[in-house]
């Protein structure tokens, strides 16, 4: 197989996008990294050892674009350089949040020019949001939810949609109720999906200096089934079942009490799949680093199998439609200015538990 030649434009988060791609030298040869030529674009092509490029029209021929840069929906030229590469007959893939508009515009630009577009999905691709998904599409071929709540801040906005687009049968029917803008940390959001109430938990705060911190998490989401919950405690896990509690009448008669129904043995709570929990740097450097690898491998044989867009452009137009819904209903974060990190390690909280550590 010959390898495809991938050139990374943005110099920040596309350093993950660079890892993935020098983890799989056998598939992909990376040309590049398109910049402005920043001191920090400067010190990415040194270390990674590929060649800095700050003008487009020097750009070699190459396969596939990945373009992590803000797209225009938070005033960058993500979008536009997109289609600029599409229009030069590459292939994108675009790193999110992207506008209804703009995404529309990609997909127009992909069919026009007989290439491939691809948002990217990473965080449905993380191995224990991947095994919620899996497990609750199995619950729901048994039952519906009858609740669903959910927990994450702006920047992974966009992606907590996506992952309940992959979670449920269709977030088509999606509507917003109200929005209570708290006094704390989080607005709480009410709407529906069809008949089943949905909760969402909002961390609607940004420090403009730091973007990318001083959230309280990214996701977290319970589905509330007849027979139980299934839990993402975490975008890094783990995913746990608690069984609903039932105790049957005849067990408040001594006699039964040795004769227990099987329900009754069942754990009050279990993590699902072989959950370890890991470093931070373990997070980001493996598990993203992964995820990335996976949307670009799925790009890849989009490419060479020749499938049909459409079904991906519909379903991510879909995606961005109530992304657009969902801010515009909570509008701008509010702005805080934190006073640097705060940092208890996890020893301690051992000890105030009576762990020995």
């Amino acid at each position: 197989m010959q390898r495809k030649k991938v050139i990374v434009c943005g110099s920040t988060f596309g350093q993950f996008y660079i890892h993935a791609l020098q983890s799989m030298p056998e598939r992909f040869e990376l040309v590049g990294l398109y910049g402005k030529g920043s001191e920090r674009s400067k010190k990415c092509a040194d270390t990674y050892g590929i060649p800095l490029i700050t003008d487009f029209d020097q750009i070699p021929q190459v396969d596939i674009a990945c373009v992590v840069i803000s797209s225009g929906t938070i005033g960058g030229i993500g979008t536009d350089l997109a289609i600029r590469f599409m229009d030069k007959g590459v292939n994108v893939i675009q790193e999110q949040p992207i506008h209804l508009k703009d995404v529309s515009l990609c997909f127009r630009a992909a069919k026009r020019n007989n290439v491939y577009y691809k948002v990217c999905d990473l965080y449905p691709k993380l191995s224990e949001v991947s095994r919620f998904i899996r497990i609750a599409n199995e619950l729901n071929k048994k039952e519906l939810p009858l609740y669903i709540k959910g927990a994450f801040c702006p920047q992974v906005s966009y992606p907590a949609i996506d992952i309940l687009s992959h979670a449920l049968p269709s977030i088509f029917s999606f509507v917003v109720d109200s929005v209570a803008d708290a006094v704390g940390p989080f607005d709480i959001l009410t709407g529906k999906l069809d008949d089943i109430p949905i909760m969402l938990e909002y961390n609607n705060q940004v420090f403009p200096e730091d973007r990318d911190n001083y959230e309280h998490l990214l996701h977290n989401f319970a589905f509330v089934y007849e027979s139980g919950r299934l839990i993402l405690e975490d975008t890094f896990g783990p995913v746990l079942w608690k069984p609903r509690m039932h105790i049957p009448k005849s067990l408040y008669n001594p006699e039964n009490q040795k004769n227990m129904p099987a329900y009754v043995l069942e754990n009050t709570i279990e993590p699902l799949g072989n959950y370890n929990p890991k470093h931070f740097d373990q997070a980001l450097f493996g598990d993203w680093r992964q995820g990335i690898a996976d949307n670009i491998l799925e790009l890849e044989s989009m490419i060479d199998n020749h499938v049909d867009l459409a079904p991906f452009a519909q379903r991510q137009i879909q995606v961005s439609k109530k992304w657009n819904e969902l801010t515009s209903a909570f509008s701008f974060a509010k702005i805080i200015h934190p006073d640097g990190h705060h940092y208890i390690p996890s020893n301690d909280i051992k000890k105030f538990s009576g762990e020995s550590v």
